[in-house]
Formats: C-alpha cells, structure tokens, sequence
C-alpha cells in the first residue's frame, strides 16, 4: 500500500466536528492545533450546513474558502465565488409542504424567513439574526430551506419523486426530524471540488473532518476523511475516528507533530546526471 501524501488541505464541518453541536467557539487545543497546522503550510476550509459560521470559528480557522448552507454558497479568499438558487417553481414546490404544524426555515444570503406554527418553539439562534415571515420570502434569493417535524422523511420522499435533482439531506440519523434541501449540486462533495481547484490542491492531498449524513458526499471524494464521532453512515469512507470535538485537537496536534518531522528531516541528495 502506498503511503498517503500530506495533506494541504483540511476541510471541517462545523456542528459536531469542529465545535460542540450548536457551539459558537473552537476548542483551544483545536484552536493551538491549527496554528500549528497553519505555520506549517496547511490550508483551511469551513463547509458547513449553516448558513453562517461563528466569527469565533472563523477567527481561529482562518480558513481560506468557505462554503455555507451545504455548499450553496462557497467564498474564497473572501471573494463570493458561488452562490445556487432555487428555480420560482422549485422553491413553490419545496415549500407546498403536507407536514401540517412543521417548522420552516427559508435562508438567503442576507437573511432568513420563519414559519413557526402556534406551541411550536423558534430557534434560540433567531434572536441573533435577521428574520421576516415565510410569506415575505424572496423567491429568487433562497439557498436552503430547513423543516423541522417529526415526519420529514416522509415529505423527502414525496418531494423526490418529481424534484430528485435537488440535494436533501436529514430526515435520518442524527437528525430524524430535520429535513435540509438545497439546489442542484449544492452539497459538500461538490463544494469541496470547487475549492480543492480554486486552491489549486490535488484531492488526494484533501483531507476532511465531519460527523453527519450531511459530510457524507465530501467523504466520498476526499483523499482522506477522518469521521467524528460514531454515525454508521460515514464509517466505510473513514480512514481515521475520533470521538468528538472535544478530542479533535489532540488529532490535529499530532497531525501537526508528523508535518512539522518532515519538515525538519534532511532531504536525500539529488542524483546528478
């Protein structure tokens, strides 16, 4: 077997990889970590199914490309260099939803509009942002929409039948009653392709870190996935596990130990010709 090529490039999910599920800050051993990571040459990446990350995260990743709402949106160098809508009639399909008392969440770029039935809880998160009714939405601004009810599989399912281009994700474990749907080729795979190009990095020496069905499509590409945590789903692509956010950062310090060896072991004198 061959030995895997460093890695350059290390993308993250957020929620349960690279924070605490629903967090807002890193570690401070991943944080030190990927210091090190970054001194060491390494690039970063955030790909998340949020349509914002924390700016603590992004204070201690200083990532180089980030892609939001599943990979809807991707910016590089802090440039917007992709952003996938829904079509008026896919938008008007997705949200014709037979879930009765369901919780809806429309996002755009700039904010997000809310369908929370009477006894239903919003969001905590909802204080933070900018939110309007569901029935104000922009029509041609939406990247993702997010269901909340105990039987999201079931409109999944249906949905799928005339829509299955677009992307769903949820509606199983670990979110059995949260449903995710995104625009075609707005999911983590392809997001990840995107920037591994942009930054000019081979995908062998790609290397992810994720914990959901959501990170199932950039595990499936990567050169390297490490899975965090235990979800069955994404055992058969992981080349490494580790428990959860919390024991991340001794993964990425060592990770760091290996490249930083490397670098400092003498290299083998060129053969002259």
């Amino acid at each position: 077997m061959s030995t895997p090529l460093p890695p350059r490039l290390l993308a993250f999910d957020l929620d349960g990889t690279l924070i605490l599920e629903a967090g807002l800050v890193v570690p401070e051993a991943t944080r030190a970590a990927l210091k090190r990571l970054k001194r060491a040459g390494v690039k970063t990446a955030i790909i998340t199914g949020r349509d914002q990350p924390p700016p603590g995260v992004l204070d201690a990743a200083q990532p180089e490309a980030v892609a939001t709402s599943n990979g809807g949106r991707i910016d590089i160098g802090g440039e917007l260099h992709q952003e996938l809508r829904f079509s008026e009639s896919e938008l008007s399909a997705v949200l014709a939803h037979q879930l009765g008392e369901a919780r809806v969440i429309a996002f755009t770029s700039r904010a997000v509009y809310i369908d929370v039935p009477p006894g239903l809880p919003a969001p905590v998160w909802l204080s933070r942002r900018e939110h309007h009714p569901l029935s104000e939405v922009p029509v041609h601004e939406v990247i993702k929409v997010g269901f909340y009810h105990p039987e999201v599989g079931r409109w999944r399912d249906t949905l799928r039948g005339e829509y299955g281009h677009l992307v769903y994700t949820g509606a199983q474990d670990p979110y059995p009653e949260f449903l995710t749907v995104t625009p075609a080729g707005a999911d983590k795979g392809a997001a990840l392709s995107v920037i591994a190009e942009q930054l000019g990095i081979p995908m062998p020496q790609v290397m992810v870190f994720g914990d959901s069905d959501n990170d199932e499509a950039m595990f499936a590409v990567a050169g390297r996935a490490v899975q965090v945590g235990r979800l069955p789903l994404l055992e058969r692509y992981a080349h490494a596990r580790v428990e959860g956010p919390e024991v991340l950062g001794a993964y990425l310090h060592a990770l760091a130990d290996e490249l930083e060896a490397e670098g400092r072991a003498p290299r083998k004198p060129q053969m002259q010709r």
